[in-house]
C-alpha cells in the first residue's frame, strides 16, 4: 500500500493539478473546454494509478511464482529420494529370495517403476475421459451472441 501511495505521489508530482481560478464571465465554450481537460488529466491520473498498481500486483506474484517453484524443486527432490527409498525396500524383499544384491536392486527399482508407470497410466485415462465430457463451447455466451443477433436483424 505505502508502494502504491508513493507511486501514487510520483504520478501527481509529474502531472500536477494546475486549476486555474474560474473567471466570472468565462463564456460556455471555455467552460466546456476546462471540462474536458479536467476529465482528461483525472482519466490520465486514474490510468497512472492503475499502472502502478498493476506492477505491484505483477511484482508480488512473480515473487510468489519464485517461491513456489523454489519449494516445487525441493519437493522434486525429496520425490526423488523418497522413491529410491522405497525402492530399495523393495529389493530388501527380492534379496531373501536368493538373487544377487545387483539383480535384487534391479528387481526393487523396476517394480517400484512399473507401479509409478501404471498408477501414471490410470491417473492419465481418468483425466483424459473427463475431459472429454466436457463441453469446451461457452453455452451461455453463444446463447447471448445469438440474442444479440436477432436483435439487430429486427432492429434493422
Amino acid at each position: 500500500m505505502a508502494a502504491t501511495r508513493k507511486g501514487l505521489m510520483h504520478v501527481d508530482a509529474a502531472t500536477p493539478a494546475t486549476v486555474p481560478a474560474p473567471a466570472e464571465n468565462e463564456s460556455l465554450p471555455n467552460l466546456i473546454a476546462r471540462l474536458g481537460d479536467d476529465i482528461m488529466q483525472l482519466v490520465n491520473s486514474q490510468l497512472a494509478l492503475l499502472k502502478v498498481e498493476i506492477k505491484e500486483e505483477a511484482n508480488a506474484y512473480a515473487r510468489g511464482a519464485a517461491m513456489i517453484a523454489f519449494g516445487a524443486a525441493v519437493a522434486v527432490v525429496g520425490f526423488a529420494l523418497l522413491n529410491v527409498a522405497i525402492a530399495f525396500a523393495v529389493s530388501t524383499l527380492f534379496a531373501q529370495a536368493n538373487f544377487s544384491q545387483p539383480a535384487s536392486y534391479a528387481l526393487g527399482f523396476l517394480a517400484t517403476g512399473g507401479f509409478y508407470l501404471i498408477v501414471g497410466a490410470i491417473v492419465m485415462l481418468v483425466v483424459k475421459n473427463r475431459l472429454a465430457k466436457q463441453n469446451l463451447v461457452p453455452t451461455r455466451t453463444v446463447q447471448e451472441l445469438r440474442k444479440d443477433k436477432e436483435w439487430l436483424k429486427n432492429e434493422l
